[in-house]
């Protein structure tokens, strides 16, 4: 039975194509707005990942960066510094500003270093300067190229002028970007001293940040201490709260569209096959059989579908990058995990239209010549 699925599955190549290609194009739609917001996801936190701390201090119940404000006075950041298993203390500021370049704007987060600060600074540097210094800023080499800012260019932050003087890379995401200047300019903009936004701490070797952690949440007051994994898990669960609905709702289309595909596709090819299908009744095959041969088209076909969608998603994994894109696509193995359940339930429900018509059938028909 399965050898029979196969060839009525293989038969006509057209329809193979049509029935395979829509399922592909169907599972394609899922894939790929799971890698883009897995992508997205992976870029909001990379500032977070690629920091160097194992752990993130803010103000009192602040847990993350994006559409946050936190604030502590400068002197936490020594309280910081004596807690044991703290090796060494970062503070920064940080706000979520407009890079301004002649008639473009784009969102950054605008992050204040302090001078030959360890952690926190740009990690992947393309062309010029690794830190900022006075009046000077790093940009994402993709934003920067997008508003056509070359390195020696000016942009305004927060109202004044800054001199472009490094490209990052990694940096940039299709929600915003990450823009370095340093903590002294930072403060003459703001006009606020002696307070920072958030502590990077690295603790000592043999030490364990969540045990670090603890320590600091039980030593120093009105502060929210953080791993570095939980800080970034805080970040992504606000971009998940976000777009949860249109995720879900997208999800929900590619899903019915894959089957309604397979659904029209298994029940026409079954429904061109009834004379087949009636003499193999006639000629003794249980209706247990033909269930079994419905069924494992569809399932094939879906598989088939699946491999194709996968194939693409992976392609457009690569290619979109090489055009500049700041949207990255990233298939997760939840991803995968989800949509090949999905593939399963379009394959067991797609079969059952046409299992109610092998059911019905006559055998008596192929004598009678229908």
């Amino acid at each position: 039975m399965i050898r029979l699925a196969f060839r009525n599955l293989f038969q006509n190549k057209a329809r193979l194509v049509i029935s395979v290609g829509g399922v592909a194009l169907a599972l394609l739609l899922i894939l790929s707005l799971d890698a883009i917001f897995s992508g997205v996801e992976r870029q909001v936190t990379a500032y977070v990942e690629h920091s160097g701390a194992d752990i993130w201090v803010s103000q009192a119940d602040v847990r993350n960066m994006h559409m946050a404000s936190s604030s502590l006075p400068y002197s936490v950041a020594r309280k910081v510094k004596y807690v044991p298993g703290v090796a060494s203390v970062t503070p920064i500021l940080y706000l979520t500003n407009n890079v301004v370049s002649g008639d473009e704007r784009s969102l950054a987060y605008i992050i204040g270093l302090p001078e030959n600060a360890e952690f926190g600074v740009p990690w992947s540097i393309s062309s010029g300067s690794s830190l900022p210094g006075k009046g000077e800023v790093i940009l994402n080499r993709n934003i920067a190229a997008n508003s056509g800012v070359a390195l020696g260019d000016e942009v305004e932050i927060l109202g004044d002028e800054f001199k472009v003087t490094g490209f990052s890379e990694g940096t940039a995401s299709l929600v915003n970007s990450v823009a370095f200047i340093t903590m002294d300019d930072f403060e003459e903009m703001r006009g606020s001293y002696n307070t920072v936004s958030f502590l990077l701490v690295k603790v000592s070797a043999g030490e364990s940040p969540e045990i670090v952690t603890d320590r600091i949440e039980a030593q120093v007051r009105d502060v929210t201490a953080q791993t570095k994994s939980d800080f970034a898990a805080q970040e992504r669960q606000v971009i998940k709260d976000m777009s949860t609905d249109v995720i879900t709702i997208m999800n929900l289309i590619g899903f019915l569209i894959g089957l309604a595909v397979m659904a029209l596709t298994v029940y026409t090819s079954t429904l061109s096959r009834r004379r087949e299908y009636g003499m193999l009744k006639a000629l003794g095959a249980r209706n247990s059989d033909l269930y079994v041969t419905v069924l494992a088209q569809a399932i094939l076909s879906v598989i088939l579908g699946f491999l194709f969608g996968l194939i693409l998603t992976l392609l457009l994994t690569v290619v979109i990058p090489l055009f500049g894109s700041n949207l990255a696509l990233e298939v997760s193995r939840a991803s995968l995990f989800k949509v090949g359940s999905v593939s399963l339930v379009i394959a067991t429900v797609s079969a059952m239209l046409p299992i109610r018509q092998i059911a019905g059938l006559d055998p008596a028909m192929v004598f009678r010549g229908r």
